[in-house]
């Protein structure tokens, strides 16, 4: 799965002469917490969150009035404040990559670019609804997580099993051992009750660790 599979195509942006208010104002209705900021021609400039716009509308303490303070936030450009050249991905990036770069920059959304055009956003929200996808959270049936041992060809033998008893796998997601010898498997099933799941998937591993309907 690719950036371009997740990401959001409808993109809600400022240009540069944007004033912070109305940047402000916009994320609040479009409840966002970010914006792309772009040209004339598409291009992305840079990028401005909601911290950023935060820490541009209280300045420190100052010997100017209230009136004097609102009237130079609100000739504040977003220019001024966004992120110039931020970090961005393209379409055909694996999703893993793109959650990757945004842990290991400590970033909670990447722009997502064609030729220095925009094309669309991946966020946090973005990875959390594909984790969701991912176990099946959304579809009802037995869940089951097993400790498995390291060797070629033991989920097709699990999946085997599972179909032969009428099973439909939902969901399928390995995660490496703790000794490198052994893995765990969390795996969601429609179509065989939980304890007939449990005898049937068995055999094939080291340990059910868990079983429950949901």
């Amino acid at each position: 799965m690719t950036v371009g599979n997740r990401m959001s195509r409808r993109l809600v942006t400022v240009g540069a002469d944007t004033a912070v208010p109305e940047a402000e104002a916009l994320m609040r209705r479009e409840k966002i917490h970010r914006l792309p900021v772009v040209g004339k021609k598409g291009e992305l400039l840079g990028i401005v969150t909601a911290s950023d716009l935060r820490r541009a509308s209280a300045p420190p303490a100052t010997s100017l009035d209230i009136y004097e303070l609102h009237y130079l936030i609100s000739r504040l450009k977003v220019e001024s404040v966004m992120t110039k050249d931020p970090v961005t991905v393209s379409e055909d990036l694996p999703v893993e990559e793109a959650a990757r770069i945004m842990d290991d920059n400590r970033i909670a959304g990447l722009p997502v670019t064609r030729g220095g055009e925009l094309v669309g956003i991946i966020t946090e929200s973005d990875l959390f609804r594909l984790f969701i996808d991912l176990f099946g959270a959304r579809h009802r049936g037995v869940r089951l997580t097993l400790l498995m041992p390291e060797k070629r060809g033991e989920l097709a033998a699990i999946a085997s099993a599972i179909a032969e008893a009428g099973g439909n796998l939902l969901s399928l997601v390995a995660f490496d051992g703790d000794d490198g010898k052994t893995g765990y498997c969390t795996l969601k099933v429609e179509g065989v009750a939980k304890d007939a799941l449990v005898s049937v998937v068995e055999p094939l591993v080291e340990r059910v660790m868990e079983a429950r309907e949901g």
